[in-house]
C-alpha cells in the first residue's frame, strides 16, 4: 500500500529504538552468571500493589528455586527496596539487602526451596505513573536490566523464570494487564484483584504491568492465538486503523517462521509518553502512544512496521534470548528482518526492496565514523538492527528461502525457552545448506563497515531499484520525467523527479508539479508541497488542492506555505483549517495557533491562542505535545513567567528526550542576563522545591 510513509517509520525507529538498546547493551548484567550454574530460579508468583500517589509499589513474592551446588550466597536484584518477612522453607532467615541485591546466605538446601518475601519500593525508573484520576496510566519498561527496580528479579537474561503476577489495589474503572493468561479472581475480602500466569520461562527484562482506561477489541488468528487490542477509552474510533494488518500479520509471521506462536495469546497497549517506539514484553507488547492514528494520520506514521517487529521478539528475544549483549543482533537483527519480510507479504517486493535500501544508505553512511561489527555488545542499534537484517537478508538469498526457513525452524526448537549465541543458529544453517557460515560470519557479523558493493548485487534483483538508481545516473528531457510521472513507477522514483526539478523555473517546471499532483499519490503529493516554499500565482489554485489531502503532515505544510506566499488570505486558510487537531503530538493545531496569534485579522482572539497553548504546554499533555507547544511559545516571547515556568518543569520528566530539550533551551536563555535576572526573580517567589529546580540550573557554571 503506497500510502504508507514507510521512510518516515524506519527514521522514527532509528532514532526512537537506538536509545533503549544501547542502555540494554552498555548495562546487561554478568554479575549472576555463574550463580545460574549453581542456582535454578523456576517460578516467581509475586502480588503487587502499585500506589500512584506515592508512585511506589508493595509486594509479596514466592520464589522456588533448586540449589544444584554448593554455593555460600544467593542474590536476587533488588534496586533500592525494602525488605521484610524474609523466609526461606517456611522459616524466617538473615539477609543482607545491599541497595541492589537481596543477599540470602543461610536456610537454603540442596535441591528444591521456597523463598518469600515481602517489599516496598519507590522506583526512580522503570516503573511510571502519568496522569490522575480516570487518565491515569501505570506501566513499566524493563529492559535491558531494569525490572529489578519494582520487583525482586534477575538482571542476567540467562535466569529465565515462570513469572505469575497478581495484581491488586487497582480502582475497579481501570484494566490491568501483565503477562500470560488472565485468571481473574472474584471479590475476596472487598478487593478486587487480577492474577496472570504464565505457563513457560522468561528473562525478568520482560516482565510488564500496564494499568488505564483502556477499551478493548479482540480477534483470534488462523491457528487459534487470541489477540488482545487495547486503546486508551477517548481513542477508541482509532481502533483499526491503529491496529491495521495486525491479525494478517500474525498468521503471516507464524507461517513464515514455521513455529507457532509460543505463548498463547498475545496483547497490544500503547501508553502515554513511552520512552521508544515498542517493547516486545512476553505476550504483552507495549508501544508509544504516537502510534495511535486515524485514518489521515495512519499515512504520515503508523504502527506497522513497529507491530510487526514487537511481534517477531516474541519468537526472536522472547523465545529464545541472546546469551549476551555480543549476541544481541539474534533479537534485533532477526526484529528487523521479519518485520520487513511482513511488509513485503503486505505491500510488495517494491516496498521490500526500497526498505533495504534505504537501511543500506543509512549503514554506508555510517560507516564513515562506526568502527564497530555486529558482534559486539558495544556495537551501535543501526549495526544490530540493520546490518544484522541485511546479513539475514544475504544469508537467506545465499542459501535459498527453504534453507533458510528449515534452519530457522530447527534453531528455535531445539532452543526454545533457552539462551543461545551466534554459533547455535550458524551450526545448524550449515547443517541444513552446507554454507560457508565462517566466510559469511567474518564478512556480516565480525567486520565493521558496510559492503555496498555486495549490497547492490542483492538490491539490483528488484527492477525498481534498477530504473531508480539509473535514473540518478542519467539526465533525462522534462518530457521524459514527465512520461515516468505518469507511468506505474514507483512512488520514490516520482519523488525523485519532483525533488531533483525544485531548481528549474516555475515555467518549466510547471508540467512536473502538475503531473506530480496527477499521481494522487499522498507522498508524491507531499514532494509537491515541500519542494515548492514560493509559490506563484499562476500555481495558487492547485496547490491549494493539497490542504484536502490525506495528510495533517502535507496539510500543515501547505498551511504555512500558504500564509507566507498570500498574506491577505491568511484569514481564509485559517478558517479552512480551523477544527483540525493533526497527529498525537498536536502539532497541526499548534502551527494554526502560533499563525493564528500573528494574524492582525485574529487580534481580538489573541489571548485566547496563547492561553491554549500554555494550556498543551502543562503537565496534562504528552512530552511531545508539550515541546511543540513550548517551542512555539518561546518564539513568541521566552521571557514570559508562565513560560519560564513551564520550561523548568519539563525538566523534571521521564522521557529524556523531552528533559534534553529543556535544559539545552534553559541553558541557552540563561546566558541572556536579563532572562537570568527573571528566573532569580521568579525563584525567590516559588516554593522551596521550584526554587531548589531554579537554582540547579541558575549555580551551574556558564
Amino acid at each position: 500500500m503506497r500510502e504508507i510513509e514507510n521512510v518516515y517509520i524506519r527514521e522514527l525507529l532509528k532514532f526512537i529504538e537506538m536509545y533503549r538498546i544501547l542502555f540494554f547493551l552498555f548495562f546487561i548484567s554478568f554479575s549472576l552468571a555463574q550463580q545460574t550454574d549453581k542456582v535454578d530460579f523456576i517460578k516467581c508468583d509475586a502480588s503487587v500493589s502499585p500506589y500512584a500517589s506515592e508512585k511506589s509499589i508493595y509486594g509479596d513474592v514466592v520464589y522456588e528455586f533448586k540449589v544444584k551446588k554448593a554455593i555460600d550466597t544467593i542474590k536476587i536484584d533488588a534496586k533500592n527496596m525494602e525488605f521484610s518477612g524474609v523466609m526461606i522453607n517456611g522459616k524466617s532467615v538473615k539477609f543482607k539487602n545491599s541497595g541492589k541485591t537481596l543477599d540470602l546466605f543461610e536456610g537454603f538446601k540442596k535441591g528444591k526451596n521456597k523463598l518469600r518475601l515481602n517489599y516496598s519500593a519507590k522506583p526512580l525508573q522503570t516503573l511510571y505513573f502519568t496522569g490522575e484520576g480516570e487518565n491515569l496510566q501505570i506501566w513499566t519498561q524493563g529492559q535491558g536490566r531494569y525490572t529489578s527496580h519494582w520487583l525482586p528479579s534477575f538482571d542476567d537474561v540467562n535466569e529465565k523464570v515462570i513469572f505469575n503476577i497478581l495484581i491488586s489495589d487497582v480502582n475497579p474503572y481501570l484494566k490491568v494487564i501483565s503477562n500470560g493468561l488472565l485468571k481473574r479472581k472474584p471479590e475476596v475480602m472487598y478487593m478486587d484483584y487480577d492474577a496472570f500466569e504464565m505457563q513457560k520461562p522468561m528473562s525478568s527484562y520482560l516482565v510488564m504491568l500496564a494499568i488505564g482506561n483502556f477499551e478493548k477489541q479482540t480477534a483470534k488468528t488462523k491457528s487459534g492465538t487470541p489477540l488482545e487490542f487495547y486503546l486508551d477509552k477517548n481513542d477508541v474510533s482509532k481502533f483499526e486503523p491503529t491496529y491495521r494488518y495486525s491479525k494478517e500479520m500474525f498468521n503471516y509471521l507464524e507461517q513464515e517462521i514455521g513455529v507457532n506462536y509460543p505463548w498463547g495469546i498475545y496483547r497490544q497497549v500503547p501508553v502515554r509518553d513511552f520512552l521508544y517506539a515498542g517493547m516486545e514484553n512476553t505476550t504483552s507488547t507495549i508501544f508509544s502512544q504516537d502510534f495511535v492514528v486515524d485514518s489521515i494520520g495512519f499515512n504520515d506514521r503508523n504502527y506497522i512496521n513497529v507491530n510487526a517487529h514487537e511481534l517477531a521478539h516474541q519468537w526472536f528475544g522472547d523465545l529464545i534470548t541472546a546469551q549476551s549483549g555480543k549476541h544481541h543482533w539474534l533479537q534485533e537483527g532477526f526484529a528487523t528482518y521479519y518485520a520487513l519480510l511482513a511488509e513485503r507479504h503486505l505491500f510488495g517486493d517494491d516496498y521490500f526492496y526500497e526498505a533495504l535500501n534505504d537501511y543500506a544508505q543509512q549503514l554506508k553512511r555510517a560507516s564513515k565514523t562506526d568502527s564497530i561489527p555486529v558482534m559486539n555488545e558495544k556495537a551501535s542499534s543501526l549495526s544490530f538492527y540493520k546490518k544484522g537484517a541485511w546479513s539475514l537478508h544475504v544469508l537467506r538469498e545465499d542459501i535459498g528461502t527453504k534453507n533458510f526457513q528449515k534452519a530457522v525452524k530447527k534453531y528455535l526448537k531445539k532452543y526454545k525457552y533457552k539462551n543461545v549465541n551466534t554459533d547455535d543458529f550458524l551450526k545448524i544453517v550449515k547443517e541444513v545448506s552446507g554454507y560457508d557460515v565462517g566466510n559469511f560470519k567474518k564478512v556480516w557479523l565480525e567486520t565493521s563497515g558496510f559492503e555496498m558493493e555486495i549490497a547492490q548485487k542483492y538490491l539490483f534483483k528488484n527492477k525498481f531499484l534498477q530504473e531508480y538508481y539509473a535514473l540518478r545516473k542519467s539526465k533525462k528531457s522534462l518530457a521524459e520525467l514527465t512520461e515516468i510521472l505518469t507511468s506505474d513507477a514507483y512512488y520514490p522514483i516520482k519523488q525523485y523527479i519532483v525533488y531533483q526539478t525544485i531548481h528549474l523555473p516555475f515555467d518549466e517546471r510547471k508540467v512536473i508539479l502538475e503531473s506530480a499532483l496527477a499521481t494522487n499519490d499522498v507522498l508524491v503529493r507531499r514532494a509537491v508541497a515541500e519542494s515548492t516554499a514560493v509559490i506563484p500565482e499562476a500555481f495558487k489554485l492547485q496547490y491549494e488542492s493539497l490542504l484536502n489531502d490525506n495528510s495533517y503532515i502535507t496539510k500543515e505544510i501547505v498551511l504555512v506555505n500558504l500564509c507566507t506566499n498570500f498574506p491577505e488570505e491568511r484569514e481564509k486558510y485559517l478558517f479552512q483549517m480551523r477544527r483540525l487537531i493533526g497527529n498525537n503530538d498536536k502539532s497541526l493545531r499548534i502551527t494554526w495557533l502560533k499563525l493564528a496569534y500573528e494574524t492582525p485579522e485574529f487580534e481580538n482572539q489573541r489571548l485566547d491562542f496563547y492561553l491554549e497553548l500554555l494550556h498543551y504546554a502543562s503537565a496534562q499533555y504528552e512530552s511531545s505535545i508539550r515541546q511543540n507547544a513550548l517551542e512555539t511559545l518561546l518564539s513568541i516571547d521566552f521571557m514570559n513567567k508562565k513560560v519560564i515556568t513551564q520550561l523548568f518543569l519539563a525538566t523534571q520528566h521521564h522521557k529524556w528526550q523531552f528533559t534534553l530539550f529543556a535544559r539545552t533551551k534553559i541553558r541557552e536563555f540563561l546566558k541572556n542576563p536579563e532572562y537570568r535576572k527573571t528566573v532569580e526573580t521568579i525563584a525567590e517567589t516559588s516554593d522551596e522545591t521550584m526554587k531548589e529546580l531554579y537554582f540547579k540550573f541558575l549555580n551551574e557554571k556558564l
